[in-house]
Formats: C-alpha cells, sequence, structure tokens
C-alpha cells in the first residue's frame, strides 16, 4: 500500500507546507534523505496551543500537537521530494518539548509523532529518536519535531 493510500485508510489529509518563520527552507533531500526543518504544530497558519507542557498544555494536548507537527513534517518532506509516494520510511525523529522545570513526560509527549508516523509508514516507520525538554520554543509552541524521512 502506497502512503497516499494509507494516509487516505486513515482519513488523514496532509496540511499545506508550513511556511518558515525565519532564514531556512522547510526540508532539503540529500542522496536518499530528506531532512525537515523543526516543524512547530501549525495548523492553518497559526499555533492551536502556546506555552509550558506540564503548565499551560497538558501532556495529553502535547502528544496530540507532536502528531500535528509529525503531519507537517509529512507534508514538508513530500513537497522537496516530489510527493508523499516517494516517502519510504523514517530514520530518526527529534522531538523538542517546552517544559514546565517539573515535567519529564517528553518521551510521552513525542510518541503522538513516533505512533502517527508507525501508522503512516508501518514497519518502515520505526525509526531511532530523541525526545528533549527546553525551556522555550519558536513563537512559544509547546513541541517542536524534525524528521528524517528515506525516499525513492
Amino acid at each position: 500500500m502506497s502512503v497516499s493510500q494509507r494516509l487516505d485508510a486513515l482519513g488523514i489529509e496532509l496540511p499545506s507546507v508550513v511556511p518558515p518563520v525565519a532564514a531556512y527552507i522547510p526540508a532539503k533531500a540529500h542522496g536518499e534523505v530528506v531532512q525537515t526543518s523543526g516543524q512547530l504544530p501549525m495548523v492553518a497558519g497559526a499555533l492551536p496551543a502556546t506555552g509550558k507542557v506540564g503548565a499551560e498544555v497538558s501532556p495529553e494536548d502535547a502528544a496530540g500537537l507532536a502528531r500535528t507537527c509529525a503531519l507537517n513534517a509529512i507534508a514538508a518532506a513530500a513537497a522537496a521530494v516530489g510527493g508523499v509516494d516517494r516517502l519510504t520510511g523514517v530514520l530518526k525523529v527529534t522531538g523538542f518539548v517546552a517544559s514546565d522545570p517539573s515535567f519529564t513526560g517528553q518521551p510521552a509527549v513525542i510518541n503522538g509523532a513516533s505512533e502517527v508516523l508507525g501508522e503512516i509508514f508501518g514497519e518502515d516507520g520505526r525509526h531511532s529518536r530523541s525526545a528533549v525538554g527546553v525551556a522555550v520554543l519558536p513563537l512559544d509552541a509547546p513541541v517542536e519535531v524534525e524528521v528524517a524521512f528515506t525516499f525513492a
């Protein structure tokens, strides 16, 4: 089953590529890998939530935002390589969680991204990963995710 067929089966519509907010491009391909820039959980040009996870944003809501980041990453990678069906798998996910100082559940938050990538790419969606707590993210976003995909 192709990636676009899996997206259809899951009822997932990819968003438009989020325009950069600074001096970078959303994704860059090299060899058989396309690396995304950090993707914020933008929906229709806006952040649906801001603040620190464990304070203003619940861990459950943050996991949903990480899922949105992953979908934004797929959109960016697909645009860089000429279509979503050219993406063949996921190599690495790096997730950043703007965390209240007492919050230690970053891995569970980034599971929101990892799980949707697994649903979409199946076994080829299994990946290495980092989940990092940080003091603040751009635009006061609760999460940011970057993904390295393989493509053909």
